[in-house]
């Protein structure tokens, strides 16, 4: 997909001298002209507040505002538009549930399984359910090569369970998980399942019904949107038995001096003024990546990793976590060389153009599990090609010889 790279000017530069080969997708995305020009155009020609006007440019503000409702229900395969929430992204959308659909559903004695490879968006806000609660928070364990081990799933989801909450794609060890099997489990046991979508959605087509999943959030900066909007997708029952948890204008229905009720959903949880540009840009990075086709862009990420993966793991004293096998992962790959400090194997890829990330990566139990402090991170998206990952294998191996020799 090259010709892709067209769209994405910030791709067009030199870092230290090098041509910029941008590996660091996982955490977030660039941005094609395209979402660039979609919300130039919104401040440019629609700027106002939604929902509240008459006048003309509050009615086109507020038509394309609602317009991108329908278009993540369809992305999604929500079966309505009214189930679609907008968030800040993935980490208040899983804060949402904990906060409003578990403190009203959860009492003491009940569990909430998670795995040990979630990022801390899908970790924290249960840790914190369970204290307030006194619910039990239970760890699914992992396969040797990183995958979920069903097994232990099967163990770990007990009737006293309440809540499942897994991510679909692992943003370190590359696995997607099979939720829709988690999912059977869950709900033979009587428990909801809400799935982390961060890292799957961008890379592949999403069917929340196919998944069997209750709750699914995604954030729009890691699928070229911009930062700072996200979906919080949820089954309307479920949505409409939740309580709002941010009060004042636009979510209000009525408001009287000692009482006030409240919008449906999804209004209900949309109180003050929205990100409205960020929703027009979402609706155009929607467009963009069904224009390629979700398939496209999963066979072509597949393609690289086919070709990269095989040649890292060539490479002397590179440790690569999650599953070897390039069918069985995304296009992540979180990796330690010889016994250098990621940090510092960053700083050196930097130096050659090459854009990775190090550390935790957001996932401390994950690390203790792997036995290792951080990880480096390389992570592919739709307009990287063959050839960017032939700088990273090119990169990683100076790297190696820079600090064994001091040449580069």
């Amino acid at each position: 997909m090259s010709s892709y790279v067209e769209d994405f000017p910030i791709l067009k530069q030199k870092v230290n001298d090098e041509p910029l080969v941008y590996l660091d997708n996982a955490a977030t995305t660039q941005k094609p002209r395209a979402v660039v020009d979609a919300i130039t155009n919104y401040y440019y020609h629609d700027n106002a507040n939604v929902h509240r006007g008459v006048h003309t440019l509050a009615e086109r503000a507020t038509e394309a505002f609602e317009a991108v409702r329908t278009k993540a229900a369809h992305f999604i395969n929500a079966p309505s538009k009214d189930e679609i929430i907008y968030t800040k992204g993935t980490t208040e959308g899983l804060n949402w549930i904990a906060a409003s659909y578990g403190q009203t559903h959860v009492k003491a004695g009940d569990e909430i399984v998670i795995s040990y490879m979630e990022h801390h968006s899908n970790l924290v806000p249960w840790q914190q359910l369970a204290k307030k609660t006194g619910a039990k928070l239970k760890y699914i364990e992992l396969q040797a090569d990183g995958q979920l081990d069903i097994e232990s799933a099967q163990r770990q989801i007990t009737d006293k369970t309440a809540i499942v909450s897994l991510t679909h794609a692992s943003n370190v060890l590359g696995v997607v998980n099979p939720i829709s099997e988690i999912a059977k489990i869950a709900h033979q046991h009587g428990a909801i399942m809400v799935a982390d979508g961060a890292q799957s959605t961008p890379h592949m087509k999403i069917d929340v019904q196919a998944l069997g999943v209750d709750f699914f959030a995604f954030s729009g900066h890691k699928l070229m949107a911009p930062t700072g909007i996200g979906i919080l997708w949820g089954k309307s029952e479920l949505l409409d038995d939740m309580p709002p948890l941010e009060f004042g204008g636009e979510m209000i229905d009525w408001v009287q001096l000692q009482e006030t009720t409240f919008k449906k959903s999804p209004w209900k949880f949309e109180g003050g003024t929205q990100n409205i540009a960020g929703v027009v840009g979402l609706g155009a990075a929607i467009d963009y990546l069904e224009q390629i086709g979700m398939d496209n862009i999963q066979k072509h990420e597949q393609e690289v990793i086919n070709a990269v993966l095989p040649e890292l793991q060539q490479i002397t004293g590179l440790t690569i976590y999650g599953p070897q096998e390039a069918q069985k992962r995304t296009g992540v790959i979180s990796f330690n060389l010889d016994k250098l400090h990621p940090h510092d194997v960053a700083t050196a890829l930097d130096m050659e153009g090459i854009a990775v990330r190090a550390g935790h990566h957001c996932a401390q139990p994950l690390m203790e599990y792997l036995n290792v402090s951080a990880t480096a991170r390389a992570s592919f998206y739709l307009y990287n090609t063959l050839e960017d990952g032939k700088r990273l294998v090119e990169g990683i191996k100076a790297t190696k010889e820079f600090f064994k020799n001091g040449t580069i």
